[in-house]
């Protein structure tokens, strides 16, 4: 917004004001990318605390903590008066990140049932895209506002951070902390409970047996670095890295930045936002009925196809048409909003869910928590690696940028075929025995 620009960016804006500007450089500011940035960076670092909360004091206190850190962000984010004020607060949003995508995966694959887990946990994807598409209806609600459409825009992240502080508040402890924490009659009476069944032996007699196992290594993180530990390791971090360099959070973060390089105006920018938002939404409700039914590696297969064939024709499209100071033509720049929602739609359906699907459920209980964090502050690093140099890279890469994020997903669709096992349907306690111990790859890691 324009509002904001002026305010804590003027250079950016004057730059984006001048007549002769740069289609692919308009944007390119180190303080603007540390804006988006900073809130991933916070995030990574908090997460490896956001372990060891999780793993002393349970998932639910976690989830409150996250809430707390939200609320705060989003209040500091209203009233900032100055860049570094709204840095900060996007340091604490990043910090409520951190302990929110530590906790609530995890959370939800250990009370989800096995048939259901996956469905379940994308629950957590789905309201991810719930947010963006509300985020980017609240901006263009927010555009016409001046001059503190951005002060409402922002301080209404506080909406959501309420939601999930009263839900923490009611929400059950899941049967695994609790049995892990010793409180075995409680965790018993929970299970019975969130499964609607009295007949539950078997699967708390799981759990208990887990919950053994992990009283017995003193240091999860330690842990985690022994051979055994390595596959869910490797593949939790690559995941992360994957999902990431698919070029997602470049396409998500600057849509509006994009749509009006590509010669859309400012409200017709923050439009077509809101058109990838509901692309989103619809196409993680997709995930949600098929990951259970078809499995984890059909999904991430076929949207590494339509992915890299959406990216490349936005490449050709821009280079062939789009230079310095031209515009695409109207029909020309609806063909580029097509392509953007149809690799939207691929993601949302696959390497979004399933990135931290995956990793929830695949970690032994011993280093599950431990090993999370390291998912997490994976993801984070990464999106604050793209965050940060994407607008650089559009200005030096040009078109080009979108045939390095195709390459990347070409890694990826190998990736999936030789490294990745398929978790439908196995229970989350027993994956060491049915999927690494039988994999061909990663059964010479197990001891």
């Amino acid at each position: 917004m324009d509002d904001f620009l002026i305010k804590f960016f003027p250079a950016v804006h004057e730059r984006k004001l001048h007549a002769k500007e740069d289609n692919y450089c308009k944007y390119d500011n180190q303080f603007l990318q540390l804006f988006t940035s900073s809130l991933y960076l916070a995030a990574l670092v908090s997460s490896f605390a956001a372990s060891k909360v999780c793993t002393k004091f349970g998932r639910k206190p976690t989830i409150l903590v996250a809430s707390t850190f939200f609320l705060a962000g989003a209040a500091l984010s209203a009233a900032a008066q100055n860049i570094w004020m709204i840095i900060i607060a996007r340091i604490l949003l990043g910090i409520g990140v951190g302990f929110g995508n530590e906790a609530v995966p995890l959370f939800l694959s250990e009370i989800a049932p096995v048939q259901h887990r996956g469905a379940v946990n994308i629950l957590f994807q789905l309201f991810v895209t719930i947010g963006i598409f509300f985020a980017n209806l609240v901006n263009y609600g927010t555009s016409k506002l001046h001059p503190n459409g951005w002060r409402v825009s922002l301080g209404l992240a506080g909406v959501p951070a309420s939601f999930l502080f009263i839900g923490s508040l009611i929400i059950t402890e899941t049967p695994s902390s609790l049995i892990e924490h010793g409180k075995d009659s409680k965790g018993l009476k929970t299970l019975k409970k969130i499964r609607g069944v009295e007949d539950v032996e078997a699967e708390f007699e799981q759990i208990k047996l887990a919950s053994d196992i992990a009283h017995q290594v003193k240091h999860p993180f330690k842990e985690l670095m022994k051979r055994s530990s390595m596959p869910p390791l490797i593949i939790g971090i690559l995941l992360q890295v994957f999902q990431q360099f698919t070029g997602i959070n470049a396409i998500m973060f600057y849509a509006p930045v994009l749509f009006q390089t590509v010669g859309f105006k400012s409200d017709a920018s923050l439009l077509s936002s809101v058109i990838t938002g509901i692309v989103n939404v619809a196409s993680t409700l997709v995930s949600v009925y098929a990951v259970d039914k078809v499995g984890r590696r059909v999904l991430l297969l076929q949207a590494c196809v339509q992915m890299f064939i959406s990216q490349i024709a936005i490449g050709v499209i821009l280079l062939l048409n789009l230079n310095a100071t031209n515009l695409l033509t109207r029909s020309e720049a609806i063909v580029v909003v097509f392509l953007v929602c149809l690799f939207v739609m691929a993601f949302a359906w696959s390497w979004g869910p399933l990135g931290w699907l995956i990793p929830s459920e695949t970690f032994p209980l011993e280093t599950r928590t431990a090993g999370f964090a390291f998912a997490v502050s994976s993801n984070m690093f990464f999106t604050f690696l793209i965050a940060q140099a994407f607008l650089s890279m559009m200005c030096h890469m040009r078109a080009y940028i979108f045939i390095f994020f195709a390459g990347w997903i070409l890694v990826m669709f190998l990736f999936t075929i030789f490294l990745l096992p398929e978790t439908k349907n196995v229970p989350i306690d027993v994956m060491v025995e049915r999927v690494w111990k039988q994999h061909p790859v990663w059964k010479k890691f197990m001891d």
